[in-house]
């Protein structure tokens, strides 16, 4: 496996110093966010686009500090009744960014539609009753998700691109069985990128995870959430409290390895795990640490996956029964 860092996770850097910081965390992969959520500060997707002289800077600042790029990330609303065409653009935008790139993986989210045709805000169902959810599943699935993705699907896979779809939630995507259905009906394009700290706020567990996604990972990213069952034990796991609120909130992004007692054994069995379900590729470093500075909390989370991560091939083989 590889150390990759999301490159928003030291958005506060300008580009070359968060180059030089990666580097010298001993860090070898950076993916860069392209806009919708993020406000991409590392990277001029325009420019990536219209001009090959900038693209060749942007390329040789990379090479030139012994780092490649894992992934471009476009994380955004595209199925918005009101403002999904404009993160569409982005996002076939970024496919053709990864392509002059030649990289291979686009991470982004599935997005999710409003309820029914006519609405304008995206509708989260989470439950089976009462029985307009049906009608709305329904809707928001077979009339818009699917064909959406077929086709983006298809704009991918011409492009030499594949897509790592986050499992996040107030998406259509938010779990394995929802991943496995895009999958099922756009094709082997469509992957899962895996970052635990979601499934772990809405009480599912990333190591079974692994499992039932075997072959279907992409990408993944090193993200730490942290249960406050102290307010759980009250409220539930679901809260809309901001982050600013940390201390009153039933669950919060922390640094790798804080999220669960024993957090190192949970992330070497994690990685071992990961690697028996066939993925031995980048563990993209998503810091979102309210509580801790930056780059203090990288490199805490560099120092953690290196006491536990698989590097080097496994040499154990079939034969040696």
């Amino acid at each position: 496996m590889e150390l990759g860092i999301v490159t928003d996770s030291l958005a506060h850097l300008p580009f070359e110093e968060m180059l030089d910081t990666v580097a010298g965390l001993g860090i070898t992969s950076v993916e860069f966010p392209t806009g919708g959520w993020s406000s991409a500060p590392h990277i001029d997707l325009a420019a990536i686009l219209s001009d090959a002289a900038a693209r060749d800077r942007f390329t040789g600042a990379i090479a030139d500090r012994g780092l490649r790029i894992s992934a471009l990330n476009i994380n955004g609303n595209q199925l918005h009744p009101v403002i999904g065409r404009q993160i569409d653009e982005l996002v076939h935008r970024t496919v053709d960014a990864a392509q002059l790139l030649g990289v291979p993986t686009v991470v982004l989210m599935s997005g999710l539609p409003g309820g029914a045709a006519g609405d304008v805000t995206p509708n989260w169902v989470t439950t089976s009753w009462p029985p307009e959810t049906q009608a709305i599943l329904d809707y928001q699935w077979n009339e818009v998700a699917i064909p959406y993705w077929r086709d983006l699907a298809a704009y991918g896979e011409a492009r030499g691109v594949r897509f790592a779809v986050e499992m996040h939630g107030s998406q259509l995507v938010y779990n394995t069985a929802t991943l496995l259905r895009l999958r099922e009906a756009a094709g082997e394009a469509v992957g899962a990128n895996l970052d635990p700290s979601h499934p772990m706020w809405m009480g599912a567990d990333p190591c079974a995870m692994t499992g039932a996604l075997a072959g279907a990972i992409h990408h993944v990213h090193a993200k730490d959430a942290r249960i406050n069952e102290r307010i759980t034990a009250v409220n539930g796991l679901l809260d809309t409290q901001g982050v600013e609120r940390a201390a009153d909130r039933a669950w919060n992004y922390v640094t790798l390895g804080l999220g669960r007692p024993g957090g190192r054994q949970f992330w070497g069995r994690l990685l071992s795990d990961l690697r028996a379900a066939g993925y031995d590729g980048v563990l993209s470093i998503e810091h979102e640490d309210v509580l801790l500075d930056a780059v203090e909390g990288v490199a805490a989370t560099v120092a953690l996956l290196r006491e536990v991560m698989p590097v080097a091939p496994a040499s154990w083989k079939p034969q040696d029964i």
